[in-house]
């Protein structure tokens, strides 16, 4: 079990009852983290996708535990999640293509990154 940083104890024990798999917060956080580290303003899109594997993926998982957490560990992991979505936002641009179907209320798929 990885400990999650910038969280209290009883936030990591709600996030571990709420997640699907063991570790899908840490490892959803990570992926951000080493996008994150990307030199340049904005990010780069890899060459080959991989389902499950993109951080649009990760933050779909951050959402699905958001969800289900109550609300005080709602707000903690939320200050964490609030400013991966600023840096992602900052980081890429607007799809200038219409929506799809099955990415409806999910924005971090609307936002494309540069090759």
């Amino acid at each position: 079990m990885f400990r999650i940083r910038g969280v209290s104890a009883r936030t990591r024990a709600a996030i571990r009852r709420a997640e699907d798999y063991p570790n899908a917060v840490f490892n959803a956080l990570d992926r951000f983290e080493r996008t994150f580290r990307q030199p340049g303003r904005y990010l780069n899109a890899p060459y080959v996708y991989s389902p499950g594997l993109e951080v649009e993926d990760a933050r779909d998982d951050l959402e699905k535990v958001l969800r289900r957490l109550p609300e005080g560990a709602r707000k903690d992991l939320g200050r964490l999640v609030a400013r991966i979505d600023t840096e992602f936002e900052r980081r890429t641009l607007p799809d200038p293509g219409p929506a799809v179907m099955w990415t409806a209320g999910r924005w971090w798929w609307w936002r494309i990154r540069d090759r």
